[in-house]
């Protein structure tokens, strides 16, 4: 029963994700945020709110080591995601097409990144009104990083869609109203965060029934699970030829994921949590740091290789994954 309510929870995120990319579509089409901003502020931040639901019922379940697996895991699972649809769709190499403001948002993924590293391996006990000063000087990074990006954002430049078999897209006066857009969003929104409480229940029934670490089921099994909605707004935004929201919705879920962390320690009454988990997320962590360095590399290299040369990084990403799940799965 507990394998058939966890698929369900799973479909119905698949579900919404795609109601959630259509109306994000919308908004970046019918207002001057674009495709970067939207996808990073809002697409981002609402595909992650599975990540949200399943690390603060993970915490209510005393299991800091799912809260804290999933976060990571998700982000990693993030990255292997475009990656995989660059290597599927290199011949359009997307990450070309690419708006350079999105260097910004995986710069602060990789700052908050290798904080998280640096978090993991001192551990410290110190606190401040119960919540550990590391998380809090990621939440100050997070919000000033995010403020800096809301501005250099603004000057995004219109790019080219995909140079083949272009499908035309509606017309402005075709589009939904805002207001119509925005509730549907809204709805889509809270449907994702219901089934991520669903998902994190099951989930920790799960470890208990199989007897795998909740490191591997929340950096694995839950993060997959949860990162669902990232991967269909990635598809759906490719099908729309919508790239600056494909990528800033998984560069904006990265980030919001790390505000997550900071969220589950405060609800976390025991101390720290980063210094209750175990130290094999830092596996994780630092596989998260490189693949975002190879994801930056991709975005900011001016010269045109050629198909091989171009997808090794997505490559990279993608072999970095799975050595990582390996590891994991190995303890």
């Amino acid at each position: 029963m507990v394998y058939l309510i966890f698929g369900l929870a799973a479909a119905v995120t698949v579900l919404a994700a795609i109601e959630l990319s259509n109306h994000a579509d919308v908004l970046s089409e019918r207002t001057s945020l674009g495709g970067l901003l939207i996808g990073t502020l809002l697409l981002g931040g609402a595909t992650s709110l599975p990540e949200v639901t399943t690390s603060l019922s993970a915490v209510f379940l005393s299991n800091p080591d799912i809260a804290v697996g999933n976060m990571l895991g998700s982000n990693l699972f993030n990255l292997f995601i475009i990656a995989s649809f660059d290597l599927l769709l290199r011949k359009y190499r997307i990450y070309r097409l690419a708006n350079g403001g999105h260097l910004y948002t995986a710069g602060l993924g990789l700052a908050l990144s290798a904080m998280m590293v640096m978090a993991l391996e001192r551990q410290t006990e110190y606190t401040f009104y119960g919540v550990g000063l590391d998380s809090f000087l990621i939440a100050f990074v997070y919000g000033t990083g995010m403020l800096a990006i809301s501005k250099i954002s603004r000057a995004e430049n219109t790019l080219p869609a995909f140079e083949e078999e272009e499908t035309e897209r509606p017309a402005a006066g075709e589009l939904p109203g805002i207001k119509r857009t925005i509730i549907g969003f809204v709805i889509a929104a809270a449907a994702i965060m219901g089934a991520g409480s669903l998902l994190s229940i099951t989930g920790d029934r799960i470890a208990e029934i199989t007897g795998v670490g909740s490191t591997f089921i929340g950096s694995f099994l839950m993060a997959a699970t949860t990162s669902l909605p990232e991967a269909v707004a990635v598809l759906i935004a490719l099908k729309l030829r919508n790239v600056n929201l494909a990528i800033g919705s998984i560069l904006g879920s990265n980030i919001f994921n790390m505000l997550i962390l900071v969220v589950s320690d405060i609800a976390y009454r025991e101390g720290p949590i980063l210094a209750d988990v175990s130290r094999s997320h830092e596996v994780t962590a630092v596989m998260v740091s490189l693949m975002a360095v190879l994801l930056m590399y991709s975005i900011a290299r001016k010269n045109s290789p050629g198909r091989t040369m171009y997808s090794i990084p997505s490559l990279l990403i993608v072999i970095g994954y799975f050595i990582t799940t390996y590891l994991l799965f190995n303890g």
